[in-house]
C-alpha cells in the first residue's frame, strides 16, 4: 500500500503507461476458463492500480468515477452499501464522506452489508447478512438509526451462464435494494445499483421515476468493455411520490 490514504483520490491506471502482457498457461489443476480469468486479472490495469493504491478491489474505481461525475458522496453523508465485500466501494464512501474525521460535524456514516465475509474496515460498520432474508432490511435500518443519504448496491448473484436467468436474478437484487432505498432515503437522496446489459426492467424504471427526479444508466470506464454490467443511478429522491 502506498503512503496516501486509500480512497482519498482514485487515480486509476497511469495514462500511457506501457505494460508487458502476462500470459497464463493451463496446468494440471487449472482449466482453460480459469487460466483465461487469471490472465485477465494479471493484465487488468485497474486490478494493478487497486493493489498499488491500496484499494480492496478494482470496483472502487467504478464508484469513484460515477461520483466524480454526479457528486452524491458528500462530507457527512450516511451511506448504505449492499453487496459490499471485499470493501472497495466502502473505502471510497468512507473517504468521501469523511467517516474517519473523529467527532467532526462533517463526519459521515458508512454501513457495508454482504452475505459473505468481509474484513473490518476503519470508518465503516460491517454487517454479514443475507439482504434477501426476511427481516434483513429491518436489521440494517436498526443499525443505521435514521435516514440514509445514499443507498448503493453492487450485489450480484452467482452466474449460471444463461443470460436471461442471470438478468432476472440480478434484477431481483436491484429491486430489493430499490424498495429499501425508497424506505430509508432522505429527501434528495441517491440510489445506485448494478444491472446487466439491457438496462433496468420497465416496472423498476417506473418505480424509480415516481420517486426520483432523475434516473439514468451509466457505464464507468473502469467497468470492463466486454462486461454486461452497467449501473442505474437515481438522484433527487422525493419522499412524497406522484402516486402517494
Amino acid at each position: 500500500m502506498t503512503g496516501k490514504k486509500p480512497g482519498t483520490t482514485a487515480t486509476g491506471p497511469e495514462a500511457g503507461a506501457r505494460k508487458l502482457r502476462v500470459r497464463v498457461k493451463t496446468a494440471k489443476n487449472r482449466t482453460l476458463s480459469s487460466a483465461r480469468w487469471l490472465e485477465r486479472q494479471l493484465n487488468d490495469p485497474y486490478v494493478q492500480a487497486a493493489k498499488k493504491e491500496g484499494f480492496r478491489s478494482r470496483a472502487a474505481y467504478k464508484l469513484a468515477e460515477i461520483d466524480d461525475k454526479y457528486h452524491f458522496l458528500k462530507p457527512g453523508g450516511r451511506i448504505v452499501d449492499l453487496g459490499a465485500a471485499p470493501g472497495g466501494w466502502c473505502q471510497i464512501a468512507v473517504a468521501r464522506t469523511h467517516a474517519l474525521e473523529g467527532r467532526s460535524a462533517k463526519r459521515g456514516r458508512v454501513i457495508g452489508v454482504d452475505i459473505g465475509n468481509m474484513d473490518e474496515l476503519p470508518g465503516a460498520t460491517v454487517m454479514k447478512l443475507d439482504f434477501l432474508a426476511e427481516g434483513a432490511d429491518a436489521e440494517v435500518k436498526k443499525v443505521l438509526g435514521g435516514e440514509a443519504d445514499v443507498v448503493l448496491s453492487d450485489m450480484a448473484a452467482h452466474a449460471t451462464g444463461h443470460r436471461q436467468t442471470d438478468h432476472l436474478k440480478i434484477m431481483a437484487l436491484c429491486e430489493a435494494a430499490a424498495y429499501f432505498a425508497i424506505d430509508v432515503l432522505s429527501e434528495g437522496g441517491t440510489y445506485c445499483a448494478k444491472v446487466l446489459r439491457g438496462g433496468t426492467e420497465n416496472e423498476l424504471l417506473v418505480l424509480l421515476k415516481q420517486h426520483f427526479q432523475t434516473v439514468r444508466h451509466v457505464k464507468p470506464k473502469a467497468s470492463r468493455a466486454d462486461s454486461a454490467e452497467m449501473y442505474v443511478l437515481a438522484q433527487g429522491f422525493r419522499r412524497h411520490s406522484a402516486d402517494s
